[in-house]
């Protein structure tokens, strides 16, 4: 079914609903509000016709293009969103997404799904888009648990180190701490999913007429693959933090380590 722009724009009255709670209740959001909405539809509408202009063009390079343009505006969030981090994160972050975001979608597109060709711009670019932005999520809660535990826990690290711990016995536990932690709303979302919450992908091709068990099993893949890249995403961003953190004498290098 096609909303027309009149109906669409009735949508704006669930914001103004939420505006005049704010304003009930004191709570000075809507200014924020606005502009949150303005924003959302400045930039679904730009994806759109972008997405629109590249799905017509359906060329294997501007898909490329796109892909590293998402993974550079991905790994900077992750970053950003840590209250700590440490000189080369940024890179270290677009290069775990670049591993297990690409390698997770291509391997759905290619093995799983069998699209051909398997660069197709449909299917490539909202895929990896599910990968990054859950993934972005698990590795700043990674980057966050493993930083706070080295800086708060310094004492007990270099105290270890001192009685003739290696640095990757000392680091094991908080870098095993930290990709449980960047794992757990990952785990959380597959524990209810279906039961208390229906996916947007899945809703979205339901209201668009299509078989309810096909979306299931589109939706099964799907977060299949980001429990997979959450996971490796994580682990790999854990070994980047370890790598910088620590130098070849065995010592912890809390110089290393930028507060926000």
């Amino acid at each position: 079914m096609v909303i027309e722009a009149w109906r669409l724009s009735l949508s704006a009255g669930f914001v103004l609903a939420a505006g005049a709670v704010s304003l009930g209740l004191r709570l000075g959001l809507e200014k924020t509000l606005a502009v949150a909405s303005l924003r959302t539809v400045v930039q679904l509408l730009a994806v759109g016709y972008v997405l629109s202009w590249i799905f017509a063009l359906d060329s294997p390079w501007l898909v490329a293009l796109l892909a590293a343009l998402m993974i550079a505006a991905a790994s900077r969030a992750a970053v950003q969103r840590s209250a700590r981090r440490f000189a080369g994160a940024t890179t270290g972050a677009f290069a775990t997404l670049a591993i297990t975001g690409v390698a997770t979608t291509l391997g759905a597109t290619t093995v799983v799904i069998g699209v051909e060709p398997w660069w197709k711009a449909q299917y490539v670019v909202p895929l990896l888009g599910m990968v990054l932005g859950n993934g972005l999520t698990g590795m700043s809660l990674c980057l966050d648990e493993i930083t706070r535990s080295l800086d708060e826990g310094r004492a007990r690290v270099e105290t270890e180190l001192a009685l003739g711990a290696s640095k990757w016995e000392a680091a094991r536990d908080p870098l095993r701490e930290a990709v449980r932690r960047g794992m757990i709303p990952m785990i959380n979302t597959m524990m209810v999913v279906g039961i208390v919450s229906l996916p947007g992908m899945m809703t979205g091709q339901i209201l668009e007429g299509a078989d309810p068990l096909l979306a299931v099993r589109y939706q099964i893949v799907i977060m299949f693959m980001l429990a997979g890249a959450t996971a490796f995403g994580c682990m790999l961003l854990a070994l980047v933090a370890y790598a910088r953190l620590f130098d070849e004498a065995h010592r912890l290098r809390p110089d290393r380590l930028i507060t926000r």
